[in-house]
């Protein structure tokens, strides 16, 4: 295995169930991964089929977040398992990819 080989996750949440913070603490403190980026949606909807969409109207605290981290693949299959016990099932996607460099 080459050291340009890693796993890429992706974690779906929504700002309403405020589970932002302690996943970006356990991803930085207990599992350091090498880095972490949040995106947050504009617009978006999940098993419910309720669209969240960020309007002028409607201030919505309830957007879709997508957090996204890579590492090495061993390490993100033992990172996904613990992630598995708080994150609800679909939420959690992982592929391989390579880093350049």
């Amino acid at each position: 295995m080459s050291d340009n080989e890693v796993t890429v996750v992706r974690v779906y949440l929504t700002e309403g169930e405020s589970q932002l913070k302690g996943l970006l603490k356990r991803l930085r403190n207990w599992e350091k991964v090498r880095g972490v980026t949040v995106f947050r949606g504009i617009s978006g909807f999940g098993d419910s089929g309720v669209i969240h969409d960020a309007s002028i109207i409607d201030l919505s605290l309830d957007l879709p977040l997508v957090v996204e981290f890579f590492d090495a693949p061993d390490k993100v299959t033992a990172i996904v398992d613990h992630l598995s016990e708080t994150i609800k099932p679909g939420h959690i996607i992982t592929w391989p990819a390579r880093v350049n460099g």
